[in-house]
């Protein structure tokens, strides 16, 4: 039985249509929040929707699009209207191009790829800051990755855009202090995602697995434990960090 520990919190996260947003979704109802899921994936989102409230929790689809403004200050608005208010939200959205050498990359690949996993990133917190800043505060945890650190070999976007994140977590942690909000990151390893199913056969997946530390890749729900403490009361002290949930790959 969860501990309820975001108990009436009004929280919306970002990509929650599958993988680590819906696992994260379906959590942070579980624990009594209220969740928007919010992703471009109409059938996705209301497909996690579902599942929460078939489980007894309280949930909203919300249609955005992280790249465009009005879509995603329609989406806080939403939030507020439905359930009173924003008191958290867990930024996720995010795609990852095509392998290819960096003097091979597209501009057009890398416009696309920042669009969404960097300035979707910012115009969300910029919408979700604005409100919490003039309503008491709140917490906000946006998705990085271990490519945010250390980079992806043939991600040239993606390991831009994930350093980003960093950077945009950091400073609105030292802007926001005093105005009541926590902003943090997560940055996940490999997770056994859709995405990343679909990029291997079941063969290719095992030696990935078999390659880690623990000889296996985590859930999306390893992530969503890490995302929903660093949104509650437990973390009340913990600000502008990053928690790499990886198992040690960095380490080594």
């Amino acid at each position: 039985m969860a501990d309820r520990r975001l108990m009436g919190r009004s929280i919306i996260v970002t990509g929650g249509s599958s993988g680590i947003g819906r696992a994260s979704a379906r959590l942070f109802a579980a624990e009594g929040a209220l969740v928007v899921v919010a992703d471009l994936d109409e059938l996705g989102g209301k497909e996690t929707c579902a599942a929460i409230t078939s489980a007894g929790g309280e949930a909203v689809f919300a249609r955005v699009d992280v790249t465009q403004e009005d879509s995603v200050a329609a989406m806080v608005e939403l939030a507020v209207n439905t359930f009173g208010g924003l008191h958290g939200a867990f930024n996720n959205a995010g795609v990852a191009e095509a392998p290819a050498r960096f003097e091979d990359t597209a501009l057009e690949t890398w416009h696309r790829i920042l669009a969404i996993d960097l300035t979707g990133v910012f115009l969300c917190m910029k919408h979700e800051l604005r409100h919490m800043a003039k309503n008491g505060g709140g917490a906000i945890v946006n998705t990085s990755s271990v490519a945010g650190h250390s980079g992806a070999p043939g991600r040239v976007g993606y390991s831009a855009a994930k350093h980003g994140v960093l950077g945009l977590t950091k400073l609105a942690a030292r802007e926001y202090a005093r105005r009541g909000v926590r902003v943090n990151a997560v940055s996940p390893g490999l997770i056994d995602t859709p995405a990343l199913r679909g990029s291997l056969d079941a063969a290719g997946f095992d030696a990935l697995a078999e390659r880690t530390a623990p000889g296996r890749i985590a859930r999306p729900e390893e992530v969503a434990q890490v995302a929903a403490w660093l949104l509650s009361d437990g973390a009340t002290y913990v600000s502008g960090e990053t928690v790499v949930v990886d198992h040690g790959a960095l380490a080594r």
